[in-house]
């Protein structure tokens, strides 16, 4: 393959890591990627010969030796157990707290190493009553504890990175560069296609006419948009996401342990604007009604409806968080602002690209 770097991706599967690898195969700076994922490697990628990938649970233990001789440069952290496994909190635990923290040792063990990218959330700032619409969140604020376990175990692995981090440094083995996103609810063509159960495609009503009782009775719930008084979400495109992590990856950055919100500058889309956008009429609601109805979905359909503990709250009160720090630190420009992203179809990646 000649010279080039090495980048190793896990969630090689997923919406996030499937996008990047699929992109950065196509630099002549870039000589192998590594993927790792539990799930079946995607059908595009057995044709690409850049890509390696290896069937594996970054928790099992299996996959590090073998990573390990390929001698990686860039190392993206993406894998993640996003909905709650229903009754199994404890495996969930595994895969993403203890899998995190198996990634995090090998980044720091292996001498190949030079950046490490890690997604971590907004959601981890907390959805709390208190919140307001016109306070933005930064990353000089804390993440607060909560009971939504996907924003968590985000917060707790994030504090582990800190963590493994300054005691690497201690023994003078912090020679690494750590850059942390913090995306909003990433959307685009790509991810609508792959995302079948979400939020955009419930509101939308798509999830109607796929033979299936559960997605019915979903869309007849959604005929109209369930708003809350603070109802608030902000979107960053796909296209915004990959290129924030090439100039992390592939760019002679100042910095040690860096991290940045990936959230466009512009207005949010409010329960009126989402209404909007798939054409139905919002009809106003209350958090406890939120509440109430997200308790008993998730035990009626065995979590198969990602409602767990928790999330309500982030369907109630709003989590605005401002994403300039990347723009003011290495001039990024979002080609996207968060309503644009919610509502267009441009971007480079096409319906099915991943699923093709």
């Amino acid at each position: 393959m000649g010279e080039g770097l090495t980048l190793f991706i896990t969630g090689g599967a997923g919406y996030i890591g499937a996008m990047l690898a699929l992109q950065f195969s196509k630099r002549s700076d870039v000589k192998e990627i590594i993927c790792l994922d539990k799930d079946p490697e995607p059908k595009i990628f057995l044709t690409n010969p850049k890509i390696t990938w290896i069937p594996a649970n970054i928790s099992d233990g299996s996959w590090q030796e073998k990573v390990r001789v390929k001698n990686p440069d860039i190392i993206i952290h993406s894998a993640w157990q996003i909905r709650e496994l229903y009754g199994n909190r404890k495996k969930q635990r595994e895969w993403n707290v203890e899998g995190s923290q198996a990634v995090f040792d090998f980044v720091f063990m292996t001498p190949s190493v030079k950046k490490l990218v890690y997604f971590s959330t907004v959601a981890s700032y907390g959805a709390f009553s208190n919140n307001t619409t016109s306070h933005f969140f930064t990353e000089a604020e804390p993440f607060r504890k909560t009971d939504y376990l996907y924003a968590e175990e985000k917060r707790i692995v994030e504090e582990n990175l800190k963590k493994t981090y300054e005691n690497a440094k201690t023994k003078s083995k912090a020679g690494i560069q750590i850059f942390i996103i913090r995306p909003a609810s990433i959307t685009g063509p790509c991810g609508r296609s792959r995302i079948h159960f979400g939020l955009q495609s419930a509101l939308s009503g798509s999830l109607g006419g796929q033979k299936s009782f559960l997605y019915d009775f979903i869309s007849l719930l959604v005929s109209f948009v369930p708003v809350t008084p603070k109802w608030l979400r902000q979107y960053v495109h796909e296209d915004d996401i990959a290129d924030i992590v090439e100039l992390f990856s592939f760019n002679n950055l100042k910095g040690e342990y860096e991290v940045f919100n990936a959230v466009p500058p512009g207005p949010a889309v409010l329960g009126p604007d989402m209404a909007r956008a798939v054409g139905k009429k919002k009809l106003s609601v209350y958090p406890w009604m939120v509440r109430f109805a997200f308790f008993w979905t998730w035990h009626l359909t065995l979590g198969r409806i990602p409602t767990s503990k928790g999330s309500w709250k982030g369907y109630s009160y709003p989590v605005a968080v401002d994403g300039s720090k990347i723009t003011k630190q290495y001039g990024f420009k979002y080609k996207y602002e968060s309503k644009e992203a919610f509502v267009k179809t441009a971007g480079r990646y096409g319906e099915d690209v991943l699923t093709k």
